[in-house]
């Protein structure tokens, strides 16, 4: 039996999200579902020799994805940021990389490319 809406939700979205985001909340709002993510603080391979440091969030992003039994389902994204030590900038995940890099199914490639639309400044 499943305990809660987390549960539910951890059975429809695809492993790659609960790999890389915390499921943060869910909720229902009329006939639309939003679904709150936040990326976890794990570094990203291509910064692994660097020396960073978390600085919290980019702005969120909304993403909206297939429907759910009649309910249309917004992705509301929160994506991590470090300061890199080495270079002073600013440095992120880059989804497009993530994106050619692994095996998804052809929707799940598409959600990353909106991801990576909202490139950070």
């Amino acid at each position: 039996m499943l305990s809660s809406y987390e549960d539910l939700l951890r059975l429809l979205l695809p492993e790659f999200i609960l790999e890389n985001f915390e499921l943060k909340s869910a909720r229902k709002q009329e006939d639309i579902l939003h679904i709150d993510l936040e990326e976890l603080n794990s570094v990203p391979k291509v910064f692994e020799n660097d020396k960073l440091e978390s600085k919290g969030f980019f702005a969120t992003i909304t993403v909206q994805d297939f429907p759910i039994r009649g309910h249309q389902v917004f992705f509301h994204i929160k994506r991590r940021r470090w300061l890199n030590h080495s270079t002073g900038k600013v440095a992120y995940r880059d989804w497009s990389l993530v994106a050619k890099g692994t095996r998804m199914t052809e929707e799940f490639a598409a959600f990353l490319k909106q991801i990576s639309q909202y490139r950070p400044e």
